[in-house]
């Protein structure tokens, strides 16, 4: 699939004013795939004035146009899929069947959020004093930065696109250097749909700092969406700060997975086998530490070695691959440091732990006999690694998985009655009980303490792009 290059301001596809680019690769081999133009700061304040020029405009248009627009890209996204996931392999290194799933999850939340376009609701009601009629509207927060990883280029991108256009705010995009391509393609579908000129703006700045600063500093600028790292989502509260920019975070995980005892093991390996190797682990989803009860955890290590050995990995061109390439070398380096690291402390290695020469590749790696509040317990791993704790008190099994700064995720498994009672008392935004994948664009997605501000998908998601309006009116 042939993906624009350029930066896409005010409807048209552009170099760089000073006509610098960088260099996108396949982690796979190493080899380029594209010269991507790097946005300058002018560019990045360009694409502002744009977003700010459309949006009275786009607010105006009437929420069913809106929403037709918005099912267009998800036809468009679904007829194309194949070669979606194709875009994706090739930048970001996932397995195909990663992709194709990121591909379908992406063009979910345009056909979600097309859908609540036209169900933007209001309150009307009589004050207590019965002085005024009190009318609330909720309207277009305005012009919106919103900041993509390098993880889920697609489906990161279109969760925050899909809810600020439906809103009636414009935006500018601002994907991952590392995955440019895939968030063109998507503005790219978008223009196709009929997007007005300047309401979807995307701009590439390398180095990033200064431009998005300058953006969030613009007066036009009312919202920010980032989903990244804590470390950066910190910076860019601090950033926002000075304009008191509206902004929602979704930011790191350190998913705990809980094996209660008398769970079915068999079951606990399948979800876990979901939860950890989604998307080849790079996922702030992925379960990240292991706490399995003393009773079941020589089974349930035993089970999921073998689940984790019998797992092909490859270039994801190579349609048969289940596990792809990390998305660089230095992303590899930073598992293959964890796990060393960890075997430093005294874990015991029963699977992988080896480096391919070739390619940002990591293998599936299991480790056991981990210490809690080892290195690789308090960070995310982001790639193939199972890393196993054993307790025998539940109490101490909450007492650990709460022992983090983050509260994503978390996953439960064991008799219904007990895991959910063990999930209430787990302090994470989403908690999913005998299930491996939770994500969905009709639920609630986000975290409390460090992982995170506000909610994406559902009904939720499309309130972080409005502001509610108060108006009296005399009876």
């Amino acid at each position: 699939m042939i993906s624009p290059h350029d930066l896409f301001i005010d409807g048209q596809w552009r170099p760089a004013a000073d006509g610098r680019r960088f260099a996108v690769h396949d982690p796979a081999d190493g080899s380029e795939l594209a010269q991507f133009a790097a946005a300058t700061e002018a560019d990045c304040l360009a694409a502002v004035d744009a977003a700010a020029d459309a949006l009275a405009g786009w607010a105006a248009t009437p929420p069913r146009q809106r929403s037709e627009i918005l099912r267009t890209c998800f036809d468009t996204l679904t007829a194309e899929r194949e070669q979606f996931a194709g875009l994706i392999v090739a930048e970001n290194g996932k397995a195909y069947a990663d992709a194709l799933g990121e591909a379908s999850y992406a063009a979910e939340f345009f056909r979600w959020f097309a859908e609540e376009a036209v169900r933007i609701g209001g309150d009307f009601r009589l004050s207590p004093s019965g002085d005024k009629t009190i009318v609330v509207r909720r309207d277009p927060i305005g012009v919106s930065v919103l900041i993509t990883p390098w993880n889920f280029p697609a489906a990161m991108a279109t969760r925050k696109i899909a809810p600020a256009l439906a809103a009636g705010c414009s935006v500018v995009l601002k994907p991952a250097s590392q995955t440019p391509l895939t968030a063109a393609y998507v503005v790219e579908v978008l223009r196709r749909a009929g997007v007005p000129a300047g309401v979807v703006n995307l701009v590439t700045p390398v180095p990033a700092g200064p431009a998005v600063s300058a953006m969030l500093h613009h007066p036009a600028v009312r919202k920010l969406s980032f989903t990244g790292s804590t470390e950066v989502g910190r910076l860019l509260l601090r950033e926002a700060a000075d304009q008191v920019v509206s902004s929602s975070m979704e930011l790191g995980g350190n998913a705990p997975f809980v094996v209660l005892p008398g769970a079915d093991v068999d079951a606990a390996v399948e979800g876990a086998m979901l939860a950890k190797m989604r998307n080849g682990g790079s996922a702030c989803t992925a379960a990240n530490r292991f706490y399995v009860h003393d009773s079941l955890v020589e089974d349930f290590t035993a089970r999921i070695t073998v689940a984790m050995k019998g797992i092909t990995m490859g270039p994801g061109a190579d349609r048969s691959n289940e596990l792809g390439a990390l998305v660089s070398p230095e992303e590899r380096d930073k598992v293959a440091r964890l796990v060393d690291q960890a075997v430093a402390d005294g874990a015991t290695l029963a699977l992988g732990g080896e480096t391919p020469e070739v390619g940002a590749f990591y293998p599936p790696t299991v480790l056991t006999d981990v210490r809690h509040g080892s290195e690789i317990n308090q960070i995310e791993i982001f790639g193939p690694v199972t890393a196993i704790v054993s307790f025998n008190d539940v109490d101490e099994a909450i007492a650990m998985a709460n022992d983090t700064i983050y509260g994503l995720i978390a996953y439960v498994y064991g008799d219904p009655a007990q895991a959910l009672a063990v999930a209430q008392r787990i302090d994470a935004g989403m908690v999913a009980v005998n299930r491996g994948v939770l994500s969905d664009p009709a639920a609630p997605f986000g975290g409390t303490k460090q992982s995170g501000l506000g909610r994406e998908g559902s009904s939720e998601g499309i309130l972080e792009f409005l502001e509610e309006k108060y108006i009296g009116i005399e009876v």
